[in-house]
């Protein structure tokens, strides 16, 4: 690791951080509040993928949809109106909405296929998000003057990593920039998300054999087609399933780094506070190493 002990940590001149987890743990809380004392960098995975990597696939989107209606297709036609997206690090619903869900078109839902085909789009532009993370530290610094650096990634990286391969670029390139920082959440964590989700379900990013394998048992359970599925439906029966798939590829990836729990980063309210719940956490890492 870059910063082996408590110490390397509090002495550095220059900070890196990367945090991973599930959504709604506290990641971007955090990194907002870091990001607000004027010393750290914020650099948000979801906002470099709607905005650099899926930019293009979310404007055609809208636009295909505008082209329906007479009115605002010839005004397109004409160059006469602009659309695009106004994605900002609060607000990445143009991202979640073009993910969409699979079902039936008559409730909101796509072909599998299409489906598909944007998980793989959204697959590919987190990745490259991930390893645009050094890129972005030297301009932070170099640009901005930026001393620290606040990596905040989406719940969805653990589906694209392999933690037990050495050699695994995203994780090689990560763990060599930054300190790479789990938020673990308890059960009782796990079951408010799940409540929480359950209330307003939202597209995700799954690997994709776990997704077949999902939709799959859903098929079968449901005793339905794919234009028979529930869009939310499906949603809200494979997030429980997703969160149980996910934490031991966490628990992984957290032997490149190191881990708070949820409880403990909540307690954040500005850089002096953070620094002391890494330096614990590195401190414990030492102890049980």
């Amino acid at each position: 690791m870059i910063y082996p002990t408590a110490q390397s940590w509090q002495q550095a001149p220059q900070k890196k951080a990367l945090f991973f987890g599930m959504s709604g743990l506290g990641k971007t809380h955090v990194a907002n509040s870091l990001r607000e004392t004027g010393d750290w960098f914020h650099y948000s995975i979801d906002y470099r993928i709607g905005t650099r990597y899926m930019g293009e696939y979310i404007a055609d989107n809208a636009k295909r949809e505008a082209m329906k209606v007479p009115f605002l297709r010839e005004l397109l036609m004409s160059d006469s109106i602009y659309i695009g997206s106004n994605i900002t690090f609060g607000n990445l619903a143009a991202v979640s909405s073009y993910l969409g869900k699979p079902g039936s078109e008559a409730k909101g839902g796509m072909s599998m296929a299409r489906y598909g085909a944007r998980q793989e789009q959204f697959r590919r532009a987190e990745i490259a998000a991930l390893l645009d993370t050094p890129y972005f530290i030297d301009r932070a610094e170099a640009l901005y003057g930026y001393p620290h650096f606040i990596c905040d990634t989406g719940g969805s990286i653990c589906e694209w990593v392999d933690p037990s391969n050495p050699n695994d670029e995203l994780m090689k390139t990560l763990s060599e920039n930054t300190l790479m920082i789990w938020l673990k959440g308890s059960e009782a964590h796990t079951e408010e998300l799940i409540r929480r989700f359950d209330r307003a379900p939202k597209p995700m990013a799954y690997q994709p054999s776990f997704l077949a394998r999902v939709w799959g048992e859903y098929l079968s359970e449901n005793q339905c087609t794919e234009n028979e599925v529930d869009p939310d439906s499906f949603i809200r029966f494979t997030y429980a399933r997703a969160l149980a798939h996910r934490q031991p590829r966490y628990e992984a990836m957290a032997k490149w780094g190191v881990t708070i729990d949820a409880t403990d980063i909540a307690t954040v309210r500005d850089a002096r506070d953070f620094d002391a719940v890494v330096m614990a956490a590195l401190e414990a890492r030492a102890k049980a190493s």
